[in-house]
């Protein structure tokens, strides 16, 4: 076992996270980029430059102009394998 396998987010973490009211409003299921980029405490440009190299895959879709964050796969995607960027 790989010993980070330890600071890996399971599901049910992820949803007892949001189970306060207050928190599940400030982030809903589906997030904005402002509210994925306050979630995780980066600029909203760092959102639109992991979407636009296609490391959001699976987490984020384009909705008209618009880029929308499924919130809980989009936490175990940061928390479990991170951004992998160039690729790897």
């Amino acid at each position: 076992m790989d010993r980070n396998d330890s600071l890996n987010m399971k599901p049910a973490e992820i949803r007892a996270a949001f189970e306060d009211p207050h928190w599940a409003a400030e982030f809903p299921p589906v997030l904005s980029v402002d509210q994925a980029a306050l979630l995780i405490q980066v600029p909203k440009a760092t959102i639109y430059e992991w979407s636009s190299r296609k490391l959001l895959r699976g987490c984020a879709r384009k909705v008209g102009k618009h880029l929308r964050i499924f919130r809980d796969r989009f936490l175990a995607q940061i928390a479990n394998e991170g951004i992998q960027r160039n690729g790897k």
